[in-house]
């Protein structure tokens, strides 16, 4: 068994991670041929003739997370008469770098996503690329894809339209420290502040957002909201996991995105090319949501209603705010995982019963999401008026592997997380917490502390358990290792 008290937490965690991906056929390290083409790359592409507009002189800015990098997309607002407004978002150029079969391109198609660990990152691109080159960097012209998106005064979207520009980055934010500014709890931030009319900006950001999320909501979007674990070191040593929530600043990025993908896709549509969707078609456990909302008291429909599980959820929030995370994480298990399915033109929209929307791609992230990058490379075939980059075949082969990988990541990621908890919890067997079940099949069942966040296998005590249910456990054996962490159910 690792011996973890040496302090080298980080270390060990590296190496978890790194065999982690190889276990489940990701690839941690980059290639011969992807390295020696990287090398032959000198700087960030830049504007050629008149191909692009400038855009340079708008307050765009940057908001990500404290430590984030690879910076894929900036946004700026601009108030229009009659309480209209028009959103904009500029998102990285990545294939006018990496090309389509070249040996980044493989490389990236291999792994699919970058994958986030408690380790540190594997990026699907080289970091002199994706926090570099082709990132939106503070400061530095990018050439990029701007949405722009007009509003009216209730967030209903009157027009769109999708241009090639550069831009700069006038400030690199992140989302903690803005999000308290915009809730009233912390000082503005300095980077805010010496931009001349970015904080009037990011608040009306902070309107439109709100808005938009106002109108998913009424159509059914579903108000979920789960925590995260991120580990906290003190150099090589975990300290800590710490649970990240939603806020004002993440809703910004999350509403603004999700505007900017159903533009892309409608835009596709229109100009009668396939897409790429992402897709959550119906609940994969409704008759268990059902009973989770008959406990407090709600009778949902016997058929899966978006509408009416979000009047229920809103409700739950208000009656118990503190607990409603754990609901949400149970409700997420319940609903099932989404998948990525092409979308043929003039075929009807699968949609994402979760964000109650019809026209759903993945567009905002290329230099972090393979996904992002094919329709992206889509999306400028259907500008320039070009022919299809990718066969429909070749797209449906794409959407099944992005999916299949996806789930993958996914698992290496929880993997790590596991291990670094299975860190934190080792010296505390035989301790008791209370819990709740985040997943019961044929498989196991496996609970979440309610404090730390932390996820484990119920290895006794499980029968009659399923998702949703709240117990008391203890702590039976960790293995940090292989990042498992056993509990027994007690009365």
């Amino acid at each position: 068994m690792t011996n973890t008290n040496d302090g080298q937490h980080h270390s060990i965690l590296q190496r978890i991670a790194h065999r982690a991906m190889l276990e489940r056929g990701l690839v941690p390290d980059f290639p011969l041929q992807a390295i020696a083409e990287l090398d032959e790359i000198h700087g960030p592409a830049t504007r050629t003739g008149g191909s692009t507009r400038d855009l340079r002189n708008l307050l765009w800015c940057s908001i990500d997370n404290d430590d984030s990098r690879d910076l894929d997309q900036l946004t700026v607002a601009e108030a229009l008469p009659n309480g209209a407004a028009k959103i904009f978002v500029a998102i990285a150029d990545v294939d006018v770098i990496v090309k389509k079969q070249s040996a980044l391109d493989h490389h990236a198609q291999q792994n699919t996503s970058s994958v986030y660990t408690a380790a540190g990152i594997f990026p699907m691109l080289p970091e002199k690329l994706s926090t570099d080159f082709t990132s939106l960097n503070y400061g530095s012209d990018r050439l990029a894809i701007v949405v722009e998106i007009v509003l009216t005064g209730d967030g209903s979207i009157q027009s769109s339209s999708i241009n090639g520009a550069t831009v700069r980055n006038r400030a690199k934010l992140a989302y903690n420290s803005v999000a308290l500014w915009l809730e009233g709890n912390g000082p503005i931030p300095q980077e805010i502040e010496t931009v001349k009319g970015l904080a009037e900006n990011l608040r009306l950001q902070d309107r439109l957002a709100q808005k938009l999320k106002t109108l998913r909501h009424l159509h059914g979007a579903l108000d979920l909201e789960t925590v995260e674990a991120r580990p906290v070191f003190d150099g090589d040593k975990l300290k800590a996991l710490e649970a990240e929530k939603k806020n004002r600043a993440k809703e910004i990025i999350e509403d603004f995105m999700i505007a900017a993908n159903g533009v892309t896709a409608r835009y596709l549509a229109a100009k009668k090319f396939p897409s790429l969707r992402r897709v959550v078609r119906t609940p994969k456990r409704w008759d268990r949501i059902m009973e989770l909302a008959a406990e407090r008291g709600v009778v949902l429909p016997k058929g899966p209603d978006a509408k009416a599980l979000e009047q229920f959820l809103v409700s739950a929030k208000a009656a118990d705010p503190l607990r409603f995370p754990d609901l949400s994480l149970s409700v997420i298990k319940l609903l099932g995982p989404g998948e990525y399915a092409v979308q043929l033109s003039g075929d009807s929209a699968f949609g994402h019963f979760g964000l109650a929307v019809k026209d759903y791609t993945h567009s905002t992230a290329p230099n972090r999401r393979y996904p992002d990058l094919i329709t992206q490379r889509l999306l400028k075939a259907a500008m320039a008026g070009g022919s299809l980059p990718y066969e429909n075949d070749e797209l449906a082969a794409l959407a099944k592997h992005c999916t299949e990988k996806e789930d993958a990541v996914k698992k290496v990621e929880r993997q790590v997380t596991k291990s670094a908890a299975a860190m934190l919890l080792e010296s505390r067997i035989g301790e008791q917490f209370d819990a709740i079940v985040t997943g019961a099949s044929n498989k196991g069942t496996w609970v979440r502390l309610l404090h730390p966040p932390i996820e484990g296998r119920l290895e006794s005590g499980f029968e009659g358990m399923d998702v949703g249910h709240g117990l008391r456990v203890q702590l039976v054996s960790t293995n940090v290792e292989r990042g498992f962490i056993d509990f027994k159910r007690v009365s």
